[in-house]
């Protein structure tokens, strides 16, 4: 017997089953996968392109060709030559619109735009044209600040200022950013860039600008329309809504001075 002689102390031989067990464990599997090569380079390379100061680097970039492109197209020539004449109706409010957004986006200031809708449109398609670009650029530009801007900048706000604008967004958001449209002396493209950085949402946003930028909106396109007859009961009124806004800014500002020198 196999058993037998093993245990006298004749030559061990291994039985059948266990050399088999054997060279199943030593012997790898044919069907054994293959390494999966590294991707510890792509992964390297997604997370660069991936991260707070790359896109930072982008909305940079982004908002630099918008800029130029402003320059190179210059808005101010609708205010002397108009709208081009193969649109009209309903399509040039509609693009006009567009424009307006993307243009605020890219710095171009406000009242130049609003003069330009009046002058194009009257005073109440005007109004309506130029509002509905005003928040269609500043949600624009507060979806580019959140998703580009904000995770590279906010380690960033250290200063007394900063913290103390920060603060004021994320808690008081819509009342704020209501009063900084009401009382002009904010530009536009900075007031959307600091509510981005901050954790002011977006719905409040839009709404306190829309509501916000409806006295100062429709006094500069009314002023636009009018401006041929700068004389007229309704141009004078647009000038006065005009200039008691940033008068009364400068007032409360006066009035707040020690308080913000404190900050």
């Amino acid at each position: 017997m196999l058993d037998a002689t093993t245990r006298s102390g004749g030559t061990a031989t291994a039985s059948p089953r266990a050399s088999t067990a054997e060279l199943a464990v030593a012997v790898p599997s044919a069907t054994t996968a293959s390494p999966v090569p590294s991707t510890g380079f792509t992964a390297r390379c997604t997370r660069v392109l991936l991260s707070p100061w790359s896109r930072l680097s982008l909305l940079v970039a982004l908002l630099a060709a918008g800029a130029c492109g402003v320059l190179l197209f210059e808005p101010q020539r609708l205010l002397t030559q108009g709208w081009p004449p193969q649109l009209g109706g309903a399509m040039a409010a509609l693009v006009y619109a567009v424009a307006y957004g993307v243009c605020t986006v890219a710095f171009v200031p406000r009242p130049l735009l609003n003069l330009a809708a009046g002058a194009l449109f009257g005073s109440q398609l005007g109004t309506g044209v130029a509002l509905a670009g005003t928040v269609l650029g500043a949600g624009i530009a507060f979806c580019l600040g959140r998703a580009l801007g904000q995770d590279a900048l906010r380690p960033l706000l250290r200063g007394r200022w900063l913290k103390a604008a920060d603060g004021q967004l994320s808690r008081h958001g819509f009342r704020s950013m209501l009063v900084v449209r009401l009382f002009p002396g904010v530009p536009f493209w900075a007031s959307n860039y600091c509510a981005s950085f901050s954790r002011m949402g977006l719905l409040p946003f839009l709404l306190a600008t829309g509501l916000g930028s409806i006295p100062n909106t429709a006094a500069y396109v009314v002023a636009g329309a009018r401006a041929s007859t700068p004389t007229s009961p309704a141009f004078l009124i647009a000038m006065a809504c005009i200039a008691l806004p940033a008068l009364a800014g400068v007032v409360v500002a006066w009035r707040k001075r020690h308080r913000l020198r404190q900050l």
